[in-house]
């Protein structure tokens, strides 16, 4: 059971026309299990991910986003910010958003929402490197769920796959071509790990 990458988010609003552009404040990987010439690839794609799922989800809403071996729990708070934490399947449910909970609080209690729309760019936020490495451990986590009474709305966390996600007229290889956050080198890489379904997380 591993936590691959936690990103805190502010997602554009699809909604409305003129809204901020989706900005990635921050985020915190442990790649270790992937070979070092993969890592780059693996990392942008995660983030690419992220992003995609944190714009298709309702404020308030938790849900995890599956794809091949790999969820997404997301949770989109009411201050225009979504927290990510990318996992392999066999990570329990409760423990992941629990830990996009904490995140989320924790990172409201130290920027104002205020702080928050106006961000240009990422923003220094060390516990969540804590956070990434605190739970790799999800057993470390059931101690703390049972002292917090206040997840009980997680208990069933919405599943989605990815092409559940997306609108009915997206299609994730078009998604990608069109995607500034991914260098060319990495769309090439996409396409290779989708033939071999060798990579961490094809999408």
């Amino acid at each position: 059971m591993k936590v691959f990458q936690l990103a805190v988010i502010r997602p554009q609003d699809r909604e409305t026309a003129g809204s901020e552009p989706t900005l990635v404040l921050c985020t915190a990987s442990q790649l270790d299990s992937f070979s070092f010439f993969q890592r780059g690839g693996v990392e942008e794609f995660m983030r690419f991910f992220s992003t995609t799922i944190s714009e298709r989800t309702q404020v308030g809403q938790r849900q995890g986003v599956e794809k091949n071996e790999y969820v997404g729990y997301v949770y989109r708070s009411h201050q225009q910010l979504a927290v990510i934490a990318i996992t392999d399947r066999e990570y329990p449910d409760m423990v992941a958003m629990e830990l996009v909970t904490k995140v989320t609080r924790d990172f409201e209690q130290r920027f104002s929402e205020a702080a928050i729309s106006k961000a240009t760019q990422t923003v220094e936020f060390a516990a969540l490197g804590e956070y990434l490495a605190k739970y790799q451990d999800p057993q470390q986590a059931n101690t703390i769920l049972k002292v917090q009474k206040e997840l009980d709305d997680t208990k069933a966390v919405l599943h989605k796959t990815m092409e559940g996600l997306l609108d009915r007229n997206e299609q994730l290889d078009m998604l990608v071509d069109k995607s500034n956050q991914l260098s060319t080198q990495s769309k090439m890489f996409y396409k290779t790990a989708k033939k071999t379904n060798a990579c961490c997380i094809v999408m």
